[in-house]
């Protein structure tokens, strides 16, 4: 069964596979940040990081499913 869904994942290009990394990583440092102890400036930082990349893998999605 497993490998069957596997076989069905569509494949990701060496740039895609990046985008969705960087995801990963810009999601661990904030998960690993104490927002108690960041200003204002830099929460809004933080959002607006994590919502160009919640729409960098939307688009991602899009594409992949696309093609």
């Amino acid at each position: 069964m497993e490998e069957q869904s596997q076989a069905s994942r569509p494949r990701l290009t060496e740039s895609q596979q990046s985008r969705v990394e960087f995801a990963r990583q810009d999601l661990d440092k904030a998960r690993a940040a104490d927002l108690m102890e960041m200003d204002g400036a830099a929460l809004v930082l933080q959002i607006e990081r994590l919502r160009a990349r919640l729409h960098d893998v939307l688009s991602l999605v899009e594409e992949t499913f696309e093609s």
